[in-house]
């Protein structure tokens, strides 16, 4: 016999009584729907939940200090990674805590086979209908569509706890989140290339004054992997600890990696990596369609893969993509995905040294509770040795749509002010955010995302840059439409326009900091290569890094700006600026920089 879902789960549920039900809730969190989501009505009772519960992590601040002192390159703890279980147990809950949550869950029939606990114990997650949701939280969930992409969504704009769970529970979700994973820009061209040739000869180079080596001038057109090599000094570089090093790409929202493509790409552009590939790890009913191939998923493949080659890739497909059919009564995982990926990452005992994420949403959207949460799992990542890459977002200051002129600037705070609208996970402190840089020589992207985070506060090792900047600023200069003292990105930048890459068997222009962030993950592979050889430890969180060598490494880019909610946005300057961060790297001198240390 076929057992519904509802039926499923019910051989792991004992009946409820109401003398079993907990009483005295207190409202844990109320939220305002952000612009663009209509309700549509209840949610269906017997439609499937999953309920992420997060255990408060007393030793958190312990974890953070460790942090710290291992990615200070001036700290004799620097490169002294943590083992897995050894950040395990910086996060792991109070057993108290523990007790109490099991005690609430089994209050409601959840019986101990239906929980599913993390490694470290901080996350508990169940798969609840929503009918037992609604009473387990006092609350009522609806189904919600966005109003311009359609997605449809199972959420609540409130809920509640037992006040015995208030210093047991930090958060349940997804019940007031409405974030949703975007991918960045990769804005498609499908032109054809002219038929006329361009105007210079093959084997015409510019020189850019302090770049190390001339550059194709085609790379003014069309960015390879040889253009990204020569701009940022990576020419002769030959990788050697193959063995030892790894990098991985993060992808989302069914976006699958072509074999077939790769290997145009190779014959195109990195002709020695021809007969090579990378590995798929497949993630919570994840897929990697050959049939459908994803442009975004190509994009991070082909050209982290081309530049870092021969170091050994992975590729991690995450499923559960979050649109639910409200006259459907399935298991669909309603899920924001950073969550899913990381309780998969951090229960592995080895993970890849460099990571690159291309996918990002506004930071309004995102309950704080959750924000600082899913953040903190980047910094568990840090603290075991792996250096964690984003996209800063592709519409400047604005909401992340690349039409400046069509974005809406407003917060979601009840307060209806006009403001710069940050990105998440770009805002999180615990990760390197990538902007972007266009043209020979380079200049700041005109969809480059920056700004400040109104969630996370400005940390120590950006201080003195971001204090240079803004004091730099006109007195009044966007007063009011962000917040100083918040963390600002991005950190660093790169090319970030016109890539060649290869989509469902031909060639193709594509853009974004989606492009940017796997091109800068494929250099800081072979940065994490050259110390592996040298019988060092990987680099592991590069922030503290990055902002201690005060630009040296990095060409600064002072011209031009990014646009968004009307305005000008910021501008490119000298030093650190919320545009294009440090600049673009110089590899060589990096090199040299980070084996010293």
């Amino acid at each position: 016999m076929r057992l519904s879902p509802f039926s499923f789960l019910s051989l792991f549920l004992v009946p409820l009584s109401s003398s079993a039900a907990p009483h005295h809730l207190k409202l844990r969190q109320s939220v305002t729907p952000p612009r663009h989501w209509i309700r549509l009505g209840r949610a269906p009772s017997a439609h499937i939940i999953q309920l992420r519960i997060a255990l408060p992590q007393p030793r958190f601040p312990e974890l953070e200090r460790h942090l710290a002192e291992i990615s200070n390159p001036f700290h004799g703890s620097y490169g002294e990674h943590l083992s897995k279980e050894e950040v395990e147990e910086l996060v792991a809950p109070h057993p108290s805590s523990l007790d109490a949550v099991r005690e609430w869950l089994a209050s409601h029939g959840i019986r101990s086979e239906a929980r599913h606990q993390s490694l470290a114990g901080d996350w508990v997650t169940v798969y609840v209908p929503v009918a037992q949701a609604e009473e387990m939280l006092g609350t009522e969930f609806s189904v919600w569509k966005h109003d311009k992409d359609g997605d449809v969504l199972v959420r609540t704009t409130e809920y509640s706890l037992p006040a015995l769970l208030d210093q047991h529970v930090e958060l349940i979700q997804p019940t007031t989140i409405f974030h949703r994973a975007k991918r960045l820009r990769s804005t498609l061209h499908f032109s054809p290339p002219p038929d006329v040739p361009p105007s210079f000869s093959a084997d015409a180079k510019i020189t850019i004054p302090g770049y190390a080596v001339p550059v194709d001038a085609s790379c003014n057109t069309t960015i390879t992997v040889s253009c990204l090599k020569q701009l940022y000094n990576m020419v002769n570089y030959v990788p050697q600890a193959m063995n030892k090093n790894g990098i991985a790409l993060t992808s989302y929202l069914e976006e699958f990696a072509n074999f077939a493509d790769l290997r145009k790409f190779y014959a195109d552009q990195v002709p020695a990596a021809l007969n090579t590939s990378f590995n798929v790890v497949l993630i919570n009913g994840g897929l990697n369609k050959q049939s459908d191939a994803g442009a975004e998923a190509n994009l991070d493949v082909q050209f982290a893969l081309g530049i870092s080659f021969p170091t050994p890739g992975t590729f991690y497909s995450t499923g559960g993509k979050p649109p639910f059919k409200p006259d459907k009564h399935a298991v669909v995982n309603t899920n924001e995905p950073y969550m899913t990926w990381l309780d998969f990452i951090l229960g592995q005992k080895n993970i890849p040294q460099t990571i690159s994420t291309s996918y990002g949403d506004d930071e309004q959207t995102v309950p704080r509770d959750y924000a600082r949460r899913v953040c903190a799992g980047f910094a568990q990542l840090g603290a075991r040795g792996t250096s964690i890459l984003f996209g800063s977002g592709d519409g400047g200051v604005g909401d992340g749509n690349p039409d400046p002129t069509t974005q809406i600037c407003i917060s979601n705070d009840g307060t209806n002010r006009t403001r710069f609208i940050a990105s998440f996970p770009s805002s999180c402190p615990f990760v390197t955010t990538v902007g972007g840089t266009t043209q020979i020589p380079e200049v700041a992207a005109d969809f480059s995302g920056g700004g400040f985070s109104e969630v996370f506060p400005r940390p120590w090792w950006q201080e003195a840059a971001v204090e240079k900047f803004l004091k730099s600023l006109p007195n009044g200069t966007y007063a009011g439409l962000f917040n100083p003292e918040g963390r600002a990105y991005p950190d660093v930048s790169a090319q970030a326009d016109n890539f060649k890459i290869f989509f469902r068997g031909s060639s193709t222009p594509i853009g974004g900091t989606s492009a940017s962030t796997p091109s800068f993950a494929g250099l800081v592979a072979l940065l994490n290569d050259a110390r592996l050889t040298a019988g060092k430890p990987s680099l592991g969180f590069l922030n503290p890094l990055i902002y201690s060598l005060e630009g040296k490494g990095f060409h600064d880019v002072v011209v031009g700006n990014a646009p968004g909610c009307g305005t000008p946005g910021f501008n490119a300057t000298v030093g650190w600026d919320p545009v294009t961060g440090f600049g673009t790297p110089d590899f060589g001198r990096l090199k040299e920089l980070v084996l010293q240390y």
